[in-house]
């Protein structure tokens, strides 16, 4: 280990959205460099040609800066450095750290069939082949002793050599392998601290041993920080779980949340608070203290985090927030039909009530459009009881004539259900579906106050008459 200034990296592959994971890893990776003065650097390993696509990339980067992670070097690309790698492993050969192999996979299965140590099995280690067509380069791995790895998190597993299989670093095509490029990356890089998911902890007496042989100078410190589980702790899949950080920040969750919940899956203040400030969190967060044991990513927590938020924020700042939510595909209405001084009315209204900024079209639609959009489900549940259609021609009455502001249209409402031995909530049922077009939203009679009474009896009087 160096005594310089630490050096560390994040090294996503552009091969679909960006993980959540790999968020809470990235972030890890830049507080200890931030903690450490020192330099957090973004490498995309991008040699998966089939599966790698520009968006991936744009959307890496765009996904940590929204988190709020910047890097100081990069971003480096792989695809960039093929001669490096190439260069590595012409050395290893050279040295007798690498042999050429030309087993095919199913002559090597063939071979293997049956035998107590699956994987390949060393048949081309002394038969002295040159580079040529169809043969991959192999390290050659020590047949005797072992490899310990010194881990700040999962403190010195011991792996022997003789169970690790002399693994492929250059596929018969020429490009280098995964653990290649990796190592000769990091040496290349100064890399002192290698911070990343414990996914990758059984790869790592490999990336020692190739370090090793490649006369890279001082190991890095190695930190495998714990999966992230679903509810049924099994790892998170992207086929099975909702694991893209855009899908959050899409649904309206905010980055200072998604930091906040990030940092605590795998560690834990130790004042046991949950919720504060971010810098709050750098500041008492240390990678010593990051448990082994898997994470659960709790939606429904993360989302709860997301409310609290939300309501925590100035209004002025709730409103800025919402802008995006209140145009394009998120929205009923047309632009011209927005009218920001009656959102700016509705907004301390909705704050309350939102755990999501994607929900706040939703509670406000009503305003901005020209007729309610009328669930089916809410009218059917008010309207089809016996005293929907009284109440309404009641509340059309009451509300001829009311002063026009929440505590006289609410004490309107509660003198029309006293006549018909009905509580307020029950009362008012009718009268939100007819107006807002659902049984749940922001409070009702301050919204009837900014809908105004002339476009409130209208929307009475239409459902009263299809009562």
């Amino acid at each position: 280990m160096t005594a310089s200034a630490p050096r560390v990296r994040f090294a996503p592959s552009p091969t679909g959205y960006f993980h959540v994971g790999g968020a809470k890893t990235a972030l890890y990776n830049w507080i200890y460099a931030r903690q450490h003065g020192g330099a957090f650097i973004l490498r995309i390993e991008d040699t998966d040609t089939e599966r790698n696509r520009d968006e991936w990339i744009d959307g890496i980067q765009s996904a940590l800066r929204w988190i709020g992670v910047e890097w100081d070097e990069g971003p480096y690309f792989q695809s960039q450095r093929t001669a490096l790698y190439a260069a590595a492993a012409a050395r290893l050969f050279a040295s007798a750290n690498a042999y050429y192999c030309d087993c095919t996979r199913e002559v090597i299965d063939a071979r293997t069939k049956g035998s107590d140590r699956p994987g390949y099995d060393g048949f081309c280690r002394d038969r002295e082949l040159g580079p040529g067509e169809g043969r991959a380069l192999r390290f050659r791995t020590p047949r005797e002793g072992s490899t310990t790895v010194i881990d700040l998190i999962r403190g010195e597993p011991v792996f022997e050599n003789a169970l690790i299989e002399d693994f492929v670093l250059q596929r018969s095509n020429g490009t280098a392998m995964f653990i290649l490029a990796n190592v000769v990356d990091d040496i290349d890089m100064r890399i002192t601290h290698v911070i990343r998911a414990e996914e990758h902890l059984p790869n790592t007496p490999k990336a020692i041993l190739l370090w090793q042989a490649l006369d890279g100078g001082d190991l890095p410190v190695f930190a495998h920080v714990p999966l992230l589980v679903n509810e049924k702790r099994q790892k998170l899949s992207k086929r099975r779980d909702p694991v893209a950080l855009e899908l959050y920040r899409d649904q309206g969750y905010l980055p200072e949340t998604m930091q906040n919940f990030l940092m605590l899956l795998g560690w834990a203040p130790p004042d046991g608070r949950e919720i504060m400030p971010f810098k709050e969190l750098a500041d008492l967060w240390r990678l010593e203290d990051v448990h082994s044991s898997p994470a659960y990513f709790d939606v429904k927590k993360l989302e709860a985090f997301n409310g609290e938020y939300i309501r925590a924020m100035p209004v002025e700042e709730f409103i800025e927030r919402c802008e995006p939510w209140l145009t394009g595909p998120y929205v009923a209405w047309q632009p011209e039909q927005l009218d920001r001084m009656a959102f700016a009315a509705m907004a301390p209204l909705v704050q309350t009530r939102v755990t999501r900024l994607l929900e706040v079209p939703e509670m406000v639609d009503f305003v901005f459009l020209e007729e309610p959009n009328i669930d089916p489900a809410s009218w059917d549940k008010t309207m089809k009881g016996a005293d929907a259609g009284a109440i309404l021609g009641e509340a059309i009455a009451a509300y001829e004539d009311a002063p026009w502001d929440a505590d006289s249209l609410k004490a309107a409402l509660e003198m029309v259900g006293e006549r018909h031995g009905l509580k307020l909530g029950k009362a008012q049922a009718p009268v939100r579906v007819a107006v807002t077009g659902r049984t749940v939203g922001p409070p009702l009679f301050e919204s009837l106050v900014v809908l105004g009474r002339e476009r409130t009896l209208e929307r009475l009087r239409a459902a009263h008459a299809r009562v």
